[in-house]
């Protein structure tokens, strides 16, 4: 058995030894858990800085559901990153040049702004901490704009872009990124909505001047913030 599919049904039996009471339904492939109990539980966990783990208005699912959006090339032979803007040492990476930094995997959370969370979620890749670090990050940068496939772009600022948990990554659950997810490499920055995790990832732009994403200039948060409910503009 696959490390992914190990991972998948840990969390299965984790939400079905603790809610026996819980319901797992199949939608078109994904396992939405079902029940209150499973929400309950989740928002009575508390966070290092005191918050509860399940921000308000989400419900708890089993795995990450594909939101749709243009695919970029999914080729990791052809794949290639540009981290560029306000940096000493702009670089064009490979898939290869990425796999040849030092690795980190991390378990997270992930809150869509549709309602959704999904929780422990097991990501593999490169902080972008260190990212920044290579590219040499000059003094005058203040935001991270994740550039994705088909002019996408996300606003992030920089503080909250370097917190050790901002990834950018090439692996979920134990396997390769799927197509749907953004495929070869996504960003992930689970403190914020995730929208602001581009997928389809291409560049990476350090910025003096915030500038709003794709879906901030179409009425989404220019922040995201999903314990202050930050959805909509």
């Amino acid at each position: 058995m696959s490390s992914g599919s190990r991972d998948l049904l840990r969390r299965r039996a984790f939400v079905r030894d603790l809610f026996p009471g819980s319901l797992l339904a199949v939608l078109g492939g994904s396992y939405l858990v079902l029940g209150e109990s499973v929400n309950a539980y989740a928002r009575a966990q508390r966070r290092p800085d005191g918050r509860a783990r399940l921000p308000p208005g989400q419900r708890v699912i089993s795995r990450l559901k594909p939101m749709g959006g243009q695919e970029g090339d999914p080729a990791k032979s052809a794949y290639r990153l540009r981290i560029h803007g306000l940096v000493e040492r702009p670089q064009i990476l490979t898939m290869r040049d990425l796999l040849a930094m030092d690795q980190t995997e991390q378990r997270l959370d992930v809150h869509c702004v549709t309602g959704w969370s999904v929780l422990d979620a097991k990501w593999r890749g490169v902080t972008l901490a260190a990212l920044a670090t290579r590219a040499g990050v000059k003094k005058g940068a203040r935001h991270v704009i994740f550039e994705g496939a088909h002019g996408y772009t996300a606003n992030v600022p920089l503080r909250e872009a370097l917190r050790p948990e901002v990834m950018v990554a090439h692996r979920l659950d134990g396997r390769p990124l799927g197509r749907a997810h953004g495929a070869p490499v996504r960003a992930v920055v689970p403190e914020l909505y995730f929208w602001k995790s581009a997928k389809w990832l291409t560049g990476i732009r350090f910025v003096a001047r915030d500038r709003p994403g794709y879906w901030e200039r179409r009425g989404y948060n220019n922040h995201g913030d999903p314990w202050k409910e930050e959805r909509y503009g």
